[in-house]
């Protein structure tokens, strides 16, 4: 079995963002959908693991800010690669605006948002799907959005750093952190982005 041909599905990227009481947050989904649109309805669906779950869950409202192909790679960096556990993603955070449901949606590298508040929950092991109808939205660029395989080959930078010659290697697909090692532990996570070794890719060298 081919584990990339999982890439070549055609989804996009954007910021997930959610305020629960006085505390906002916001992640990096690829899953996010319309799935009616009389009445309209979204669909996201969100790793447990991820602090943005648990308000959402709680507060039953969240934005989706479509990343476009302007979007950095700070952007991921920022919303992916750290937990809203341990750091206030939003302190000192100077491109996002609240909507009118009082939570913010980003305006650096997004060419829209949509507000939303939750209908339906579908429990599915390590993620929750919810279905959502949506509230409000607003176009802001005409930039095209970002899909995950632009950000692949134009947004993600090539790994700078190389395996040792005659060492077996393994890069993460998301980042490109290099691993060496003849196998990759089941349980590796990646140091720098945080995902698994289901993401981590065999390098020849």
């Amino acid at each position: 079995m081919n584990k990339k041909a999982i890439y070549n599905l055609t989804y996009g990227l954007f910021v997930l963002t959610a305020r629960c009481g006085e505390k906002d947050n916001g992640c990096i989904i690829n899953t996010a959908g319309q799935v009616t649109s009389t009445p309209n309805r979204i669909s996201i669906t969100v790793n447990k693991d991820n602090f943005t779950h648990d308000m959402i869950m709680e507060s039953g409202k969240f934005n989706i800010s479509i990343l476009s192909e302007k979007a950095s790679f700070d952007t991921f960096k920022h919303f992916g690669f750290q937990s809203g556990k341990t750091v206030d993603k939003f302190e000192g955070y100077s491109a996002a605006k609240r909507s009118e449901n009082g939570i913010y949606y980003i305006t650096e590298g997004t060419n829209s948002y949509i507000s939303a508040t939750v209908e339906q929950t579908l429990d599915l092991g390590t993620h929750t799907m919810f279905i959502a109808a949506v509230d409000d939205m607003e176009v802001m660029t005409d930039e095209p959005s970002a899909s995950y395989a632009y950000y692949q080959s134009s947004i993600k930078p090539q790994p700078e750093a190389k395996a040792s010659q005659g060492k077996t290697a393994w890069r993460c697909t998301v980042c490109g952190y290099i691993y060496e090692g003849e196998e990759l532990p089941a349980d590796f996570i990646c140091p720098l982005c945080k995902h698994p070794a289901s993401d981590f890719e065999k390098v020849t060298v």
